[in-house]
């Protein structure tokens, strides 16, 4: 029995709608999910993503487990209660922040340095569980090796290989029947690697899957073939899940492919330093000429920060250095994308799913 029901509401092409049902509540795919590394999206609190209208918020188990703690954040209820958020959580395994410290790694596990205080660490499949349940997301992720791109195919074969050990031996220790457990594909941009990772870790039976070492270094022309024999081999009764991609570009050409929920921390590292994502692509609201701007960053977009305040406002509190400019620019580019993820299903619901891909391409392409 699957943790998480999905049902494909409608179709156009290869890219779906969704609802997927786990036991704290439904979702509504395509799907972008904002990022809270350590417990909070940076300036955003939980009222903030009631109003941005996110359904799921990501934490990072890497982050958490060292501060404050696993078992702190477990005697608050679990990560949304800690946090004060009603909605779902999903925890990443922590794999791509370990991966990014140059680890120890073997077949056992990874061994590696605390970048807090530098105290050693050993990680296993077994304690990603262990460490994810005691944070309680409604969606936790196998502990999985992310090789950076490019890597010599003998790096993406060894990755492909532990992955999967690592996912039969996760699926093995994982207990909480009230959260989901989600596999990882590997396998680089090798389309053949990356339909034998799906297939592998199809055969183990997850409640959805993740794919995983895209965006890392390679070419949007590099990604969508890989992404794309993977998908082949991922069943349709499951959620899809591209992992750390939120470009426009890519976000609307994965759903083309028939990814369901996407992650990034792009939105918000753009809006802590002026870049917003609008309808005519990236503006850098710090520049001279908006000045004396009225306009809103996208008047196109309906979010509270469009609603409220203007280009010329916000460049002032970026020129002063005000805190609140970051806050602001980052609200407005997490509800932007929500939104774009909103019109990608109505347009899939329609059936011109085609149209709203070249018209985002055509501007973010």
């Amino acid at each position: 029995m699957h943790r998480v029901q999905f049902e494909t509401v409608a179709t156009d092409g290869s890219a779906r709608a969704g609802e997927a049902t786990t036991a704290n509540g439904t979702y509504s795919t395509p799907l972008f999910m904002p990022v809270g590394t350590r417990g909070a999206i940076k300036y955003l609190s939980a009222a903030d993503y009631d109003a941005l209208g996110a359904q799921i918020v990501l934490g990072n188990t890497y982050h958490l487990m060292l501060r404050p703690g696993a078992e702190t954040i477990a005697r608050f209820g679990g990560l949304a209660s800690f946090a004060g958020w009603d909605g779902l959580t999903l925890t990443d395994s922590g794999g791509f922040q370990v991966f990014s410290l140059d680890p120890k790694v073997d077949d056992g596990g990874v061994t590696f340095k605390s970048t807090y205080d530098g105290t050693t660490y050993r990680f296993t499949p077994e304690q990603a569980i262990e460490t994810q349940q005691l944070l309680g997301a409604d969606i936790q992720m196998v502990l999985d090796v992310c090789p950076p791109l490019p890597s010599p195919p003998d790096v993406i074969r060894r990755a492909v290989d532990r992955t999967a050990l690592w996912a039969e031996r996760a699926q093995a220790h994982h207990s909480r029947t009230d959260q989901a457990l989600f596999g990882i594909v590997q396998g680089g941009t090798s389309e053949s690697m990356r339909a034998e990772s799906a297939q592998r870790t199809v055969a183990l039976g997850f409640d959805g899957y993740g794919i995983g070492g895209l965006s890392v270094g390679e070419t949007r022309e590099e990604m969508l073939p890989a992404l794309a024999a993977a998908i082949a081999h991922l069943p349709a009764d499951r959620p899809r899940y591209l992992m750390g991609v939120g470009d426009p570009a890519s976000l609307v050409e994965a759903v083309g492919l028939g990814v369901d929920q996407f992650d990034c921390v792009m939105q918000t590292r753009l809006g802590r330093h002026g870049t917003a994502l609008t309808a005519r692509g990236r503006v850098n609201v710090k520049r001279n000429e908006f000045a004396l701007t009225d306009d809103p960053i996208d008047p196109a977009c309906a979010c509270s920060v469009c609603a409220r305040h203007s280009l010329g406002y916000i460049r002032h509190l970026f020129k002063v250095g005000e805190p609140t400019a970051s806050r602001l620019v980052s609200l407005h580019n997490v509800a932007w994308t929500i939104d774009l993820m909103a019109r990608m299903r109505v347009a899939i619901l329609d059936g011109r799913f085609d149209a709203l891909r070249a018209d985002v391409l055509s501007v973010w392409g």
